[in-house]
């Protein structure tokens, strides 16, 4: 397959390119610059996120009757790598458009569709979404959250960890027990009202001082069963389309950050004095450079393989599964050889002294939540091992 942009995918790169340049926030990204906070924001970033959607960044693909541009699916990758390459800020609705479209488009009824695909992109309404919990992270098809048939609905009683955006979201996608007698036919999808009685969230403070996962616990919480998605007992099957589009929306986007990121770290190595020359003259961080660059060219290339079979077939494959797998472990060498650079200077996390104003510092913590989050690196070993290799499986 020819990577290379035709004349069309040129012109529409240059348009996403020259918008970004036009109006990311002056600042945005700089040391010393400080996003907004609480009610502040949100509102910028819902602004932010409807400006991204009237430019024509999100839900190309999706159909015209609910939002999107039936554009070719190259086109959108084209959005997402500028979108990643430039560092702008973040679509609010990263859970919507990722996943809950995608799960909403496969499995929902004409209503849903209706109801909810527009909002998604304009982030009029935000999304989280309600898989793991306490004691059912890795092994999700174990999860306890009981939803139980009450009249025309449901009535929900249960725990969820680690949901992004929950704290400010307006609804979840959420994946509950309606059957103990079997793991997998026992399991129901539904799209959760989060500002519904009986719906609590706590936010989880992380390494990096901020709060960005939740705890939602659930008590009698009453869904109706216009919320049900994909029928009862179909939730693992509607849950599966969820993961695969996870990872495969995410693949691209994360190759060109970890490219961002590869280039800032050779500047890094380049501007750093270390024992009277710089620290890009010594051999061994030269060499731990080469290893991190070699597997982004690995990363790009693993991509373009799952791309295409997706053109091909229309279904995200596996190799999504790989792709955050070596992202995750990637970042995390990354971050951790940019402090090892700084020397004594990886001690200082801001300030006027500290390099890039702690930029690496808050990086390297953040990272270390890239092999849990969406699937953990032993769960994904396991995924490539018993789907792509073929291998026994080990459970």
């Amino acid at each position: 397959m020819d990577f290379r942009d035709t004349p069309e995918e040129a012109r529409v790169r240059g348009g996403f390119r020259s918008w970004l340049e036009r109006n990311i926030p002056e600042g945005w990204g700089q040391p010393g610059y400080r996003e907004p906070e609480g009610k502040a924001r949100v509102a910028f970033y819902k602004d932010w996120s409807r400006r991204l959607y009237e430019a024509g960044f999100v839900g190309l693909p999706w159909p015209k009757e609910y939002g999107g541009l039936e554009a070719p699916l190259t086109h959108q990758v084209i959005a997402l790598e500028e979108f990643a390459r430039s560092g702008a800020p973040e679509h609010m609705n990263v859970i919507g458009i990722g996943m809950a479209g995608p799960t909403i488009l496969a499995h929902g009824t004409d209503e849903q569709k209706a109801r909810y695909l527009k909002r998604i992109l304009t982030a009029e309404d935000v999304w989280c979404q309600g898989f793991s919990e306490p004691g059912s992270g890795s092994d999700l098809a174990s999860l306890t959250t009981r939803a139980a048939r009450d009249g025309d609905g449901y009535v929900i009683n249960g725990q969820k960890v680690w949901s992004s955006f929950a704290h400010v979201a307006d609804f979840c996608i959420l994946l509950t027990r309606t059957d103990t007698s079997h793991k997998y036919k026992g399991l129901t999808y539904f799209i959760l009202d989060m500002h519904a009685d009986g719906v609590e969230v706590r936010p989880l403070r992380q390494l990096t001082g901020e709060a960005e996962f939740n705890e939602i616990f659930l008590t009698d919480v009453r869904v109706p069963m216009e919320n049900l998605l994909g029928g009862e007992g179909n939730g693992w099957a509607v849950a599966i389309t969820t993961l695969m589009n996870e990872r495969a929306s995410l693949g691209m986007a994360l190759t060109v950050r970890l490219e961002v990121a590869m280039r800032r770290l050779v500047d890094l190595a380049r501007d750093t004095k270390r024992n009277g020359s710089r620290a890009a003259d010594d051999p061994l961080v030269r060499d731990r450079i080469a290893r991190l660059w070699t597997e982004l060219q690995a990363l790009r290339f693993t991509n373009y393989r799952a791309f295409s079979k997706f053109l091909a077939s229309g279904m995200p494959g596996p190799e999504g599964s790989t792709a955050k797998l070596v992202w995750s472990e990637a970042n995390q060498r990354l971050t951790r050889l940019a402090l090892e650079i700084e020397g004594p200077y990886a001690m200082l996390s801001g300030g006027d002294h500290a390099v890039e104003d702690g930029l690496w510092q808050r990086l390297q913590l953040r990272s270390r939540g890239n092999t849990i989050e969406g699937g953990t690196s032993e769960i994904l070993r396991n995924i490539i091992a018993e789907r792509v290799l073929g291998l026994p499986k080990g459970r």
